[in-house]
């Protein structure tokens, strides 16, 4: 399960307002590159895949698949705006390193060999 804070919950609802987009869901994975191995990637989506997993956070239908589930099931996710911009802020407790804009990690292991990372 991962926990999406006030402030994101409503830049999400925002998100799908703006993007006239109302019953989309709000899917986080991630992918190879950035400053260290990964990088987190959020969007909305229309459908859910068969390899999804959903949670339901304060109305919104949060995707993970299923195959990166053992690398975000604990992510904390928050929105923040500042001086340098708006955006999502990122924080993994299964990450062993983060990069210094929050948005790039590496994971050594996790403890199911079912989790597979992308390629």
């Amino acid at each position: 399960m991962i926990e999406i804070s006030k402030a994101a919950i409503a830049e999400i609802h925002r998100m799908q307002t703006v993007r006239a987009r109302p019953e989309s869901k709000f899917r986080v994975s991630f992918g190879n590159g950035g400053c260290e191995k990964f990088y987190y990637t959020i969007d909305l989506a229309d459908s859910i895949a068969e390899t999804d997993r959903v949670y339901e956070v304060d109305g919104i239908s949060v995707l993970i698949d299923g195959q990166h589930l053992g690398y975000l099931e604990h992510l904390k996710l928050d929105y923040s705006e500042d001086l340098m911009g708006g955006g999502f802020r990122f924080e993994n407790p299964l990450a062993t390193t983060v990069c210094g804009c929050g948005n790039s990690f590496s994971i050594e292991h996790v403890e199911s060999e079912r989790w597979q990372l992308p390629t």
